[in-house]
């Protein structure tokens, strides 16, 4: 497609109202299917009908079709429910259209969107104009402006953002760092008014305790603990981790708030422990395979990152944050994977979900529990928090958010790495429309007529 026509086709599809094509219902036949509703939960030989965008029917070779259904044969290949990314930060159509290449069926952008991917290409991928996953997004409120992000300084400055949020179509709140306890309480509080869970980091003045008691629903990164849990908020922090009998106070921390979630992106902390003080390790994910579907943007940010300015060594943390994973995980507690795609160097839109998986299943997590991170627990978190139709599991009702594989992914999680196609909301792409969002999202990178970011 020449560089101008394939630039107004997306601008086109970016438009309010314009949804895509009604998608024909479509039966996977001979699919053996991985439910994640309980860790025995394969079904085999079964029929899986998707009808006006989620699971109608699950069956046998005996289930009646509709006359005019689209047959896909699986052949003995694996139906599992799509990827949830609970953590990132892309914020343009082509990095979307990767994560979908990948099996990421869900995302949540914690923070820093700009206004047109909130207002035009969220609602585009979530109407289903765009290849792309289901978009959330949560909209991001700090006390200073240290990070960047939109301050807030009073109660009823907190209260206004929240009512802003909404008005443009946030989902949540983010918190950061440096507000001040009665701006939080009002945050809180606004929030659960209006429907917009809190999620964030912790807070140095609140800290993790106060803030999973006023109702913060997610806890954004594992790492929040040794800021504003394991030490007191502020403390000055050496590479070395808490001892491993204070993992119990967190655990014990997060049980007195059920449905409270963790985001275990172990993948982001492995990411930033790895690089710092190397520059060979930046200069080796530039080089990468991936890069090539990596924004130009981000390639230049990752080439001036200051990580590699700095000197730490926190193996040792990393280490200790598998450890507090797998503990969590035990306990019960909801694990999310998420990735902080891509902030960091390394940690490539889609591809960097997957490393977390692989990185959780090392800390010790099965690959039940590390497959439900990505799906049955993201699925059920939004849901109950939001009210929308559920998704992450293989069972009548659900979004049909589906991913087929060659094998079963409770056997090997590499699987995940070839999918032999995607479904998000009904619409099907096989693995050769995969291959071919990739090499569409390259080809703009080497375009000198490349469509802007949207």
């Amino acid at each position: 497609m020449k560089p101008l026509r394939r630039a107004l086709l997306s601008a086109l599809l970016l438009l309010p109202g314009l949804a895509a094509a009604a998608e024909p219902a479509t039966a996977f036949v001979n699919a053996n299917v991985v439910t994640m509703s309980g860790e025995a939960g394969v079904l085999r030989g079964r029929t899986v009908l998707v009808q006006d965008g989620r699971i109608e029917a699950i069956g046998g070779p005996e289930l009646v079709l509709p006359p005019d259904v689209r047959r896909i044969d699986a052949a003995g290949a694996w139906l599992s429910p799509g990827l949830a990314d609970m953590h990132m930060h892309s914020d343009i159509a082509d990095d979307l259209a990767v994560d979908l290449a990948h099996g990421v069926t869900t995302v949540l952008n914690l923070g820093g969107a700009r206004n047109g991917f909130i207002q035009r290409t969220m609602p585009a991928a979530n109407r289903g104009a765009i290849p792309a996953p289901q978009v959330f997004a949560a909209f991001v409120v700090d006390g200073t402006a240290d990070y960047g992000h939109f301050q807030v300084h009073t109660p009823d400055e907190a209260r206004a953002a929240v009512g802003l949020a909404r008005a443009n179509g946030y989902r949540f709140i983010k918190v950061y760092n440096n507000l001040q306890p009665e701006v939080f309480a009002a945050l809180a509080a606004e929030g659960r008014r209006l429907g917009l869970p809190l999620v964030g980091h912790g807070v140095t003045a609140v800290g993790l305790a106060g803030q999973l008691e006023a109702g913060q629903a997610v806890v954004a990164h594992l790492e929040e603990f040794f800021y504003t849990f394991f030490w007191p908020p502020g403390t000055e922090q050496s590479d070395a981790p808490p001892p491993d009998d204070a993992i119990a106070g967190a655990v014990a921390l997060m049980r007195q708030h059920p449905g409270a979630a963790v985001v275990a992106d172990l993948v982001t902390y492995a990411a930033i422990a790895g690089q710092i003080g190397k520059p060979e390790v930046v200069a080796a994910y530039l080089s990468a395979p991936q890069v090539a579907t990596l924004a130009p943007a981000d390639r230049l940010a990752w080439r001036q990152s200051s990580y590699v300015h700095k000197s730490a060594r926190l193996q040792a943390r990393l280490a200790f944050l598998g450890r507090l994973a797998r503990a969590l995980a035990d306990a019960g507690v909801p694990l999310l994977a998420g990735t902080d795609a891509p902030t960091i160097p390394g940690l490539f839109p889609g591809a960097s979900l997957l490393d977390d998986l692989d990185l959780l299943e090392q800390a010790g997590l099965s690959r039940y529990q590390v497959l439900a991170t990505a799906t049955r627990t993201p699925g059920d978190f939004i849901a109950s928090r939001l009210g929308v139709t559920p998704f992450g599991r293989v069972a009548v009702g659900m979004r049909a958010d589906l991913l087929l594989t060659a094998a079963n992914p409770l056997d090997g999680l590499a699987t995940l790495r070839r999918p032999l196609g995607v479904m998000v909301g009904g619409q099907w792409r096989d693995a050769a429309a995969l291959e071919a969002l990739r090499a569409e999202v390259a080809s703009h990178y080497v375009s000198d007529a490349a469509p802007p970011p949207r």
